[in-house]
């Protein structure tokens, strides 16, 4: 076992740990193998002169990563910063907070620190809680990849607590090297933890021990030192094997993405899905289908029964029934079914507007939604004639009559919204723009008739973009 010692910054017991190498337990080649895989696995990906942010909690697996990509960043050409995560969740927190500073400063790599709160009602559980802010923290950055020293063990962790989990392909498949979608990598996923071990032995590095590693109250915690240890005597090679399996199951995951893809060419359109299309195909791809629409909304998969209620609604309700379906056992998010297509909808508060158009190019609303304002010639509204100080910006009040076209008749704007299939929960939100008092325009329906710009003249396009 390795001997410990404190960063000088630390006055704290056990914060940190040194080790010193075995003699004669492992020869330099694992490390030289360590250092050679991820170049090679880094030079497929990444280009020079692009950035990487590494993960760095200061902890054994990033502390050795952080070491590798600062050895391999001159020949690789690539650029090199760290981003380390406060979470404050641990007495010893600001020191391991000092210790990254101390190493990123000693190898030359820029550090940014970010501090997050993690309510303890969060309704995730403070592990996952933890985990989803780390991510976003990382995600917001504007390197061209996130790096993580995520290992084989970790992979094999993964796979074991998702298959007892009940997850699908998507979760079995656990965590790929390099995830394009996300901009992350994971040079070191096929290295044994012992390895990365065995390299910061050989080279003396120091690394943090987060005592919540030893806490049983959190299953990956338990999963690592009581029920691996048990499999592994039995077979010992099975975090190989997890980890394989798992390279298995990611391959038949992206083949299901490639089936969706080729259905969601058919039947998706934008952000709507076409229920119809969703009955033409067997159960199974139908639930393939929206399981692949849901995640290219960003959204958090359901569970599989909630997915099965989600499609048995879409598929048997009558064509004018109000579906109104929760993604998620939070809420916030909802399934929506109109003419024949499925929406997803956040519900957001009711606020009034009543703002004025100075001039912008863009204009926020009081709900998140956003009016885009584009000058053009013989499109739109005619605002030289006009003056721009003269449009306001109001919500619906119910009784709008509107006259777009100068060939029809005047007519509610509630029969207009409804010819224009414009869903009911946007209708309730739309902006109206005013000139004076007169309702000048509808975004999605048009222009008033009389305010139309002509063919040579200066014309206002006014978009509305929902929440």
């Amino acid at each position: 076992m390795a001997n410990s010692k404190k960063p000088r910054s630390s006055n704290s017991r056990g914060a940190v740990k040194k080790s010193l190498a075995e003699t004669g337990r492992r020869a330099g080649a694992k490390a030289e193998h360590l250092e050679s895989y991820s170049e090679s696995f880094l030079s497929q990906v990444v280009r020079p002169g692009q950035t990487l942010l590494a993960a760095f909690s200061g902890g054994l697996d990033s502390r050795v990563l952080l070491e590798v990509l600062a050895a391999l960043r001159g020949q690789l050409g690539f650029n090199l910063r760290a981003m380390h995560v406060h979470h404050g969740l641990s007495p010893n927190a600001d020191v391991w907070s000092c210790f990254c500073r101390e190493t990123c400063d000693a190898l030359g790599v820029p550090l940014e620190t970010v501090h997050i709160d993690i309510a303890k009602n969060n309704g995730l559980g403070i592990e996952a809680a933890a985990r989803k802010a780390r991510y976003q923290a990382l995600l917001n950055d504007t390197a061209d990849y996130v790096v993580l020293g995520h290992h084989q063990d970790d992979q094999a962790e993964t796979m074991l607590l998702q298959l007892l989990r009940g997850a699908g392909a998507k979760g079995l498949s656990a965590m790929a090297n390099h995830d394009a979608q996300r901009r992350l990598l994971r040079p070191l996923l096929d290295i044994a933890r012992s390895d990365i071990l065995d390299y910061a032995q050989q080279h003396g590095l120091q690394w943090i021990e987060d005592e919540s590693n030893l806490d049983m109250g959190y299953d990956r915690n338990y999963y690592r030192h009581e029920v691996l240890p048990v499999l592994e005597r039995r077979f010992p090679a099975a975090k190989q094997t997890l980890a394989r399996a798992a390279a298995h199951i990611a391959e038949a995951a992206g083949l299901l993405d490639e089936l969706a893809e080729i259905d969601a060419k058919l039947y998706v359109s934008g952000c709507q899905l076409d229920i119809a299309g969703l009955a033409n195909i067997s159960e199974a791809r139908a639930r393939n289908l929206l399981r692949w629409w849901l995640s290219s909304q960003q959204q958090v998969l359901p569970s599989t029964l909630r997915l099965q209620e989600m499609l048995r609604q879409l598929l048997s309700a009558k064509p004018d029934a109000g579906i109104r379906l929760a993604v998620n056992s939070g809420g916030g998010v909802w399934l929506r079914r109109y003419q024949g297509m499925a929406y997803l909808t956040t519900e957001l508060p009711s606020v009034p507007i009543a703002l004025c158009w100075q001039g912008e190019s863009e204009l926020q609303l009081p709900d998140g939604s956003r009016l885009v304002f584009e000058r053009t010639t013989g499109r739109g509204l005619a605002v030289e004639r006009l003056g721009i100080n003269k449009l306001r910006i109001s919500q619906r009040s119910g009784g709008e009559r509107f006259k777009p076209e100068m060939a029809k008749p005047t007519r509610t704007l509630k029969h207009l919204l409804q010819d224009a299939n414009i869903p009911p929960w946007q209708r309730e939100r739309l902006p109206l723009i005013y000139c004076d008092d007169m309702l000048a325009v509808v975004p999605g329906i048009g222009v008033a008739c009389t305010l139309q710009a002509s063919a040579h003249e200066t014309g206002l396009v006014i978009e509305w973009l929902p929440a």
